[in-house]
C-alpha cells in the first residue's frame, strides 16, 4: 500500500493552486513530493512545481465529501481565472504573469494527463472544472472579462447541457474572438440566439479527438 503523504505534504497539496496545482513550499517539501510522484517541476523558467494526476487526486478526495467551494476572490492570495462579474479586474503586470503561468501550467498538464501526450484539446481537469478552463483560455488569450454590472466583457456560465459552457459578450465581433479563442485552445464552438433577448451567445466544450 502506497504511504500516505505526511501531514505537511497534505497542507502544502491542498493549498496548491485550484486551477493549475501550482505549489508552494521550501526547495525540500517540493522535493520530497516530487520523489513520491505527487508533484513535478516545470522545466521551463521559473520551474515552478506543479501536482501530477496523483497529487490532484489526492486534494480531490475529500472535496467529494463537501460541497464545490466558490471561486476564490481576487484577494484572498489564490488564483483563480476571472469568469465576469467579478468586482475588479486589474489587468496589471502581476495579474499578467499570473494568467500566462496558470495557462502554462493547464498546458503541462494536458500534456501529462491526455493519451499520447496531446496539448491540442482540455484534458480531464478541464472538463470537471468547465467554466474556469474556458475562462482561463479566454483571460490568458487577452480577452478582457466583464466587471461589477458592466455590460462590456466576456461572461462564462454553467448551462444545463453536460460538457457545455456559455460565453456572453455584448459585442459580436468580441464574441466571435472568444469563439476563435477557444476553438484553437481545443473547444468546441457553436453560436446561438437567445429568444427572450435576441443576443448572440457562444456555447463551448471540450473536443475529445
Amino acid at each position: 500500500m502506497t504511504r500516505p503523504p505526511t501531514a505537511v505534504q497534505q497542507r502544502l497539496i491542498e493549498a496548491a493552486d485550484p486551477v493549475t496545482g501550482r505549489l508552494k513550499g521550501t526547495d525540500a517539501q517540493l522535493a520530497a513530493l516530487v520523489k513520491r510522484g505527487l508533484a513535478f517541476r516545470h522545466p521551463r523558467p521559473p520551474h515552478d512545481h506543479f501536482l501530477t494526476p496523483a497529487g490532484h487526486r489526492i486534494r480531490e478526495t475529500p472535496a467529494e465529501q463537501k460541497p464545490a467551494a466558490a471561486p476564490a476572490p481576487a484577494d484572498s492570495g489564490v488564483f483563480a481565472a476571472r469568469v465576469g462579474g467579478e468586482e475588479s479586474a486589474d489587468g496589471g503586470p502581476a495579474r499578467l504573469r499570473e494568467v500566462r503561468g496558470a495557462w502554462q501550467g493547464l498546458l503541462e498538464l494536458r500534456r501529462m494527463t491526455n493519451p499520447g501526450g496531446a496539448m491540442d484539446r482540455p484534458c480531464g481537469w478541464e472538463r470537471t472544472h468547465l467554466v474556469r478552463a474556458a475562462a482561463l483560455a479566454l483571460e490568458a488569450a487577452g480577452h478582457r472579462p466583464a466587471t461589477g454590472e458592466q455590460a462590456e466583457g466576456y461572461r462564462v456560465r454553467a448551462t444545463p447541457q453536460p460538457e457545455a459552457v456559455a460565453v456572453h459578450e455584448p459585442h459580436l465581433p468580441a464574441l466571435r474572438a472568444c469563439a476563435a479563442t477557444l476553438e484553437e485552445a481545443g473547444w468546441q464552438v457553436s453560436e446561438h440566439m437567445e429568444p427572450r433577448v435576441r443576443q448572440r451567445y457562444v456555447l463551448a466544450s471540450p473536443r475529445r479527438g
